[in-house]
């Protein structure tokens, strides 16, 4: 068996291995620790030992995520919300904490293990979702201030979580417990929140001032652990510390410059919590046991989906939302873990329901991307709402495009299209603009512009805007996928039409090329040469000179980009026919 240094380069070794075949397949990297887990842990190749120390460090990588969650969430912004973190996040952990128990009764577990399980059950992964939604740029939408509410929640459900089950050992004592637990936990929010505001302000800013980047540093490490400590001796969680901790600084000036220093630790420490996850997961129970698996895993999938469906749409969601916040919370949790193994070192769950509950939380979660991802076109079919509503928006479109032909059509009004048509209108160029920000399509009619909501990568949203009469289209969107299926759909019907296409850097500019862009326009390489010419302005170079070396370096850049586009479609065009020359 490896270890000491063994065990950490085998680790290592692993990590870097699964996280870039997980980067590869565009799945979230928790799913390769997790297979690292099940794989080294010690009911399979048995590298890793069950340590406390190593769970100790582990559990710092949760304590390091609500701290990072924390950053998001402002008190006052906590107030504001506080209707849909309590209202909507306790009635989906009362529900399926009351769903658990029924079906634990009727399984013939002790009222104080189905309890102890539906604690568990109750809680979804906040390290997943939240990971999942910032990558989808979704966290604030509608379905993601939901999701994000009753994770919230259930964060902060975790504190008494922890304290009730192991008074359910001793259930004559549960009252009393429980009453101290709440005290406690009244008493430190009221200290932090009152005093640690002005305090926290005062205190980075004395740090800064030493204009020390490695003693920021040091003060960040030192506040997250001081605030876990401190919350742990008072008999309360690590996390909820560090959670404050988080919610203090997001409203300081330097919450931004926090959560890029603590964002290494938080993804490296996470790794760690959930590969002692996957190392806890027996194969043999799980075999013997199968049946319950598969249960747990539709109960958490299905079942907690359901419940979470129903709360949502009662709450005055509309169901694609409520759909989606739903598929957004159908999983187990990382503190589910920590609820279901204390319930096991209290003797409330015996291991023949621990490991298929484990068994099952675990599948859960590798399922949730696919869920997750799939879960915005499932809700739309489900809704009669929604096929109204995208008949409306089309119609809507349709009517802002009425009258006017040899026109524009601006897909995004981001500040680049928006700079776009302010050029259109300089020069009298009729023009529709599209976008899928509703906010923004608001603002934008109400200043009197011709914008309008429609997705563009749709066909028929791109007829109703006049496709047929248009002179060009601009897409100005940085999403390839999206401007690769809407230059497919565009050539479908006007292969002539011209299309400028705003592409991040050029990494991306052959494949758009290739799909049919007319021009592609790198947005790194523009603005390095605007930056070059205000440095050579600021140092005198008469502007004459700086214009002409921006359009000579501008034509020869361009001229490379567009030699190294025609010698990739050579290839590609002389491949086919010398591929029967190579045959035997």
């Amino acid at each position: 068996m490896p270890e000491g240094l063994s065990v950490v380069l085998l680790l290592l070794t692993a990590a870097v291995l699964m996280v870039a075949l997980a980067k590869a397949a565009r799945l979230p990297s928790i799913l390769a620790y997790l297979a690292i887990g099940i794989a080294v842990g010690p009911h399979a190749l048995g590298w890793l030992r069950e340590s406390e120390q190593t769970e100790r460090l582990a559990e710092f990588g949760v304590v390091f995520l609500m701290f990072s969650i924390g950053l998001e969430f402002s008190l006052p912004r906590l107030v504001a919300m506080r209707w849909q973190v309590f209202g909507l996040g306790g009635a989906q952990v009362a529900a399926t904490l009351l769903a658990t128990l029924a079906i634990a009764h009727l399984g013939g577990i002790p009222w104080q293990g189905g309890l102890a399980l539906g604690a568990a059950f109750a809680m979804s992964s906040t390290a997943i979702v939240a990971r999942l939604l910032a990558e989808k740029l979704d966290l604030h939408s509608a379905s993601g201030r939901r999701t994000m509410s009753v994770l919230l929640f259930q964060d902060l459900a975790v504190v008494p979580l922890l304290i009730i089950i192991p008074a359910l050992a001793d259930a004559s004592r549960l009252a009393a417990t429980l009453g101290l637990a709440l005290a406690q936990s009244a008493a430190i929010l009221l200290l932090v929140t009152l005093a640690g505001r002005r305090l926290m302000r005062w205190w980075f800013d004395l740090v800064v001032r030493r204009k020390s980047a490695e003693l920021f540093m040091l003060n960040v490490l030192w506040l997250t652990t001081a605030l876990a400590y401190f919350t742990e001796r008072a008999g309360l969680s690590l996390t909820l510390g560090a959670f404050l901790g988080g919610m203090l600084i997001s409203e300081t000036m330097y919450r931004h410059q926090v959560e890029a220093d603590i964002r290494p630790f938080r993804d490296v420490l996470l790794g760690l919590f959930f590969i002692t996850i996957g190392a806890q997961l027996d194969f043999a129970v799980v075999w013997q046991r199968f049946d319950w698996v598969m249960l747990v895993l539709a109960g958490l999938v299905l079942g907690k989906g359901v419940l979470m469906l129903a709360v949502t749409r009662l709450a005055g969601a509309d169901t694609p939302v409520a759909f989606r916040t739903a598929a957004q919370l159908a999983q187990a949790g990382e503190f589910g873990f920590v609820l279901l193994t204390l319930a096991s070192q209290q003797r409330l769950l015996g291991t023949e329901v621990v490991q298929p509950a484990l068994a099952g939380m675990l599948l859960s979660m590798l399922a949730a991307p696919f869920v997750i991802e799939r879960s915005r076109a499932i809700g739309k079919r489900l809704s009669a709402d929604a096929w109204l509503r995208q008949a409306a928006a089309l119609q809507e479109v349709a009517a802002h495009a009425m009258g006017i032909e040899s026109h524009a059509i601006v897909c995004g009004y981001g500040r680049s299209g928006q700079g776009v048509a302010r050029f259109l209108e300089r020069e009298k160029i009729p023009f529709i603009a599209l976008d899928m920000d509703a906010q923004r399509v608001q603002q934008a009619l109400a200043a009197g512009e011709n914008v309008v909501f429609g997705n563009a990568d749709r066909r028929e949203v791109l007829l109703a805007a006049g496709l047929e009469r248009a002179r060009i289209v601009v897409l100005t969107f940085p999403d390839v996928p999206a401007a690769l299926k809407t230059l497919g759909l565009i050539r479908s019907r006007r292969p002539e039409l011209p299309v400028v296409v705003r592409a991040a850097d050029d990494a991306h500019l052959d494949e758009l090329k290739r799909a049919g862009a007319s021009e592609v326009v790198p947005e790194v390489a523009e603005g390095s040469l605007m930056l070059a010419a205000q440095t050579l302005t600021r140092l005198g170079v008469p502007l004459r000179r700086v214009l002409r070396d921006v359009e000579e370096a501008r034509r020869q850049r361009y001229a490379a980009l567009r030699e190294r586009y025609r010698e990739a479609a050579a290839d590609d065009a002389a491949a086919p026919a010398a591929a029967p020359k190579a045959a035997p």
